[in-house]
């Protein structure tokens, strides 16, 4: 009988475990965030994981899960593709997905983005492939999110190996790239795919905790069955970030936003639910606990420049758009406004993304943990707040009656 998933270690595999300090009795699940464009990012730090590894990520993981982009990474990884492939695949995509129509944006006549550039290139490069087909090509275990606005809940496309060697999931022989198009549906930025929009929009745009659910409750046909194919107590989990902005918003600025309020409003709405959702997510896993079931290793940066000043500076920035050469040197005019279609910074974000790989490997442990603080905090998101102010203020019934209503 095949072995479910990947017992017999390759010689390969084993290494590229112990180079990571990851337990060989463990599954491994590769988790990656939805963020648009900023997928480059993500892209560096798999890039420089493969370096550690000594083999790509198809070889290393037994399962990959992605939301958005990461999705579209996900579906790159199943098919057998390195992250030096798919880095190159994924430029070719995202520049020529994200090319604005003549009249109308995400506001004003939306969609702002067409998806026939992107289906033409899914149909190049991924074909008519089945999930199960892709996923029995790489041995690998999939799950790709999405929102199923008919039903008003999130779906998961899920594909997991089973004991008898045959393939166990709802949705495992959709056509991978039909949803690899209904994960990427973004609301205003693109048509939903029929029923179906990004699954960014759920509270899983960091797919890590619906991997590890869908890995340890529903990978199989019989729930108690799950605990063989996915044992608690061992797991272990690569999550990785594709940056996040950080709006801080003045006090005094809440009442009247800088521009059109309707635009600020939507925009930080669907910035910030699923960026708390994430950090969310990040601090269940890494409760006592949760910890005792799963060792997690995240890997994010918060976009702005105390963030962005803790990793390596870089020179490799083109000086007539950024005013300097110099990483270090940006500032919150540019870092607080890195939308995820906006392709101008698609340079910056690989530039990032490579800076930050640097950190992690000089400072990060290069991948063999989490990367916290000594608060158990990520270590490059920015945190903030006014202690002593909401003290003040919140406790005084002047200050709260004489506030606008």
């Amino acid at each position: 009988m095949a072995k479910p998933f990947k017992e017999n270690l390759t010689k390969e595999r084993k290494q590229a475990l112990n180079a990571l300090q990851v337990n060989t009795e463990h599954r491994i699940i590769l988790s990656l965030d939805g963020g648009g464009m900023r997928g480059i990012l993500t892209i560096q730090l798999l890039k420089e994981l493969e370096q550690v590894a000594g083999i790509p990520c198809y070889q290393l993981f037994d399962m990959v899960a992605g939301t958005s982009t990461g999705a579209i990474i996900a579906g790159l990884i199943v098919t057998g593709h390195s992250a030096l492939e798919i880095e190159g695949l994924y430029e070719d995509l995202v520049k020529k997905v994200f090319h604005k129509k003549t009249f109308g944006n995400r506001f004003f006549n939306p969609p702002q983005f067409s998806k026939d550039v992107y289906r033409d290139l899914l149909r190049q490069v991924i074909g008519e492939i089945k999930i199960e087909e892709a996923c029995r090509q790489t041995d690998l275990d999939l799950m790709i999110t999405s929102m199923d606005m008919a039903a008003s809940e999130e779906t998961f496309f899920s594909c997991f190996k089973q004991p008898d060697n045959s393939m166990y999931g709802t949705y495992k022989d959709l056509l991978l790239r039909a949803v690899m198009e209904a994960t990427m549906s973004a609301p205003t930025y693109f048509h939903p795919l029929e029923r179906f929009v990004d699954g960014g929009t759920t509270t899983y745009n960091n797919p890590s905790l619906a991997a590890f659910m869908e890995a340890v409750s529903y990978s199989c046909p019989d729930p108690n069955a799950c605990k063989k194919t996915y044992p608690l107590s061992a797991i272990t989990m690569f999550s990785f970030g594709t940056g996040i902005s950080r709006p801080f918003i003045k006090p005094n600025q809440t009442i009247h936003p800088k521009g059109i309020d309707l635009k600020f409003w939507l925009d930080w709405l669907m910035t910030q639910t699923g960026q708390d959702a994430s950090a969310m997510q990040m601090d269940a896993f890494r409760s006592p606990i949760i910890r005792q079931a799963i060792e997690v290793r995240r890997f994010q940066i918060s976009l702005d420049p105390t963030a962005i000043g803790k990793i390596p500076n870089s020179d490799a920035l083109n000086e007539h758009v950024y005013y300097s050469k110099y990483l270090h040197d940006l500032g919150e005019d540019v870092l607080g406004n890195i939308d995820m279609s906006d392709t101008t910074h698609f340079d910056l974000m690989r530039v990032i993304g490579q800076s930050m790989a640097k950190y992690v490997m000089e400072d990060g442990g290069g991948f063999t943990r989490d990367l916290l603080d000594g608060g158990g905090r990520d270590l490059l998101v920015t945190k903030t707040g006014d202690i002593y102010r909401i003290q003040k203020q919140l406790s005084s019934a002047e200050w709260l009656d004489s506030f606008i209503s």
